[in-house]
């Protein structure tokens, strides 16, 4: 009750959920459980280049019992039936995680029929190295934020700010430890940076490692072309650049492949103010000591998710993004009630 008002919750309706290649199994199953909390059924479109998870995950529904049409899948490509996915009249939500452009497109055909919509969409996350971070701590943390799933992770923590006064200490020991990690299969229980999802996406990190060359950023490690002994494959050469500004297009626009940046800055807020100068905004990240000053830094980034001084994914707290990173939130009791409706009666 609101004073003499009844105010109830009511599922939304049909949820159309479109989900990525390179986490389909999380995605499936947190829009899911979300849109079966609130009551809604479901209609998934998973990519083209994720059916063995897909397939996995509808094996474990028929297993659990679940009744048909409760759940039910799509497949095809995202312009075929995505776009009638966002058109279809029948359909009353879209969640999307996804490219920034294609979340666009979404939002724009799903207006016609004022579709409620949750978007995740592509990021290009900082991580502000502060003054007194311990390097021990740090390194490993950026490798792991930033490499994460080979770079193909939308929070990836692909601009590595770092202060002036330890800057060459910083690239000096960055370049050892990236120079470390294996390239190879991913059955190899020590690879760490394994294929591209396909030739396109090896041609497209490849293409971003060449403008980088050309606007003026220097490979401090990595750099074009295959690891040696690795020639066949779409295996990309994890590559950190150094002397970069925050205008170049390798610090602005989302690679999604195991490519970092290391840009310099001379005071934490202005590392605030570069972290900030982005139109992304879905993760953030802080190493430091001072864990008090580390938050107050971290509560400035603009961004949905900020970890400090380690990879911190809640599956009940709030995920989601910030500007053109996306609209609405995922998981808990946030994601479910974006499939709800309120009805108030007085």
């Amino acid at each position: 009750m609101v004073g003499q008002a009844e105010v109830s919750l009511h599922p939304v309706g049909v949820a159309a959920h479109i989900t990525p290649w390179n986490a389909n199994i999380v995605y499936f199953c947190n829009k899911a459980a979300a849109a079966l909390a609130a009551g809604c059924t479901v209609v998934t479109k998973p990519s083209e280049m994720s059916a063995l998870q897909t397939q996995i995950l509808m094996e474990c529904v028929d297993a659990a019992g679940l009744p048909a049409g409760v759940i039910n899948v799509v497949n095809g490509r995202g312009d075929v039936v995505g776009v009638e996915l966002t058109i279809n009249p029948d359909v009353a939500k879209i969640s999307f995680t996804g490219s920034t452009a294609v979340g666009k497109s979404i939002a724009a055909r799903s207006a016609d029929t004022l579709k409620r919509v949750t978007l995740e969409l592509g990021g290009k996350s900082a991580h502000i190295v502060l003054e007194d971070a311990d390097l021990n701590k740090a390194l490993p943390f950026i490798l792991q934020s930033g490499f994460l799933n080979s770079g193909q992770a939308c929070i990836a923590g692909t601009r590595i700010l770092v202060p002036e006064s330890r800057y060459d200490e910083i690239t000096t020991a960055l370049k050892q430890a990236v120079g470390q990690l294996k390239v190879g299969l991913p059955q190899d229980s020590d690879t760490v940076i394994g294929p591209m999802v396909s030739r396109t996406q090896y041609q497209r990190v490849q293409e971003y490692i060449k403008t980088g060359i050309e606007e003026g950023g220097e490979i401090l490690t990595g750099g074009p072309g295959n690891p040696e002994g690795l020639e066949d494959g779409n295996f990309v050469k994890p590559t950190v650049f150094i002397n970069v500004t925050n205008n170049m297009t390798i610090a602005r626009e989302e690679i999604f492949g195991p490519v970092l940046c290391v840009i310099s800055y001379k005071n934490e807020q202005e590392a605030i103010d570069i972290a900030n100068d982005s139109s992304y905004g879905l993760a953030g990240y802080v190493s430091g000591e001072d864990l008090a000053n580390a938050r107050k830094v971290a509560e400035q980034i603009q961004a949905g998710t900020v970890s400090v001084n380690a990879f911190a994914y809640t599956s009940f707290a709030p995920f989601g993004g910030m500007k053109q990173s996306g609209i609405g939130r995922e998981n808990g009791a946030y994601g479910i009630q974006s499939y709800l409706e309120y009805k108030t009666i007085a």
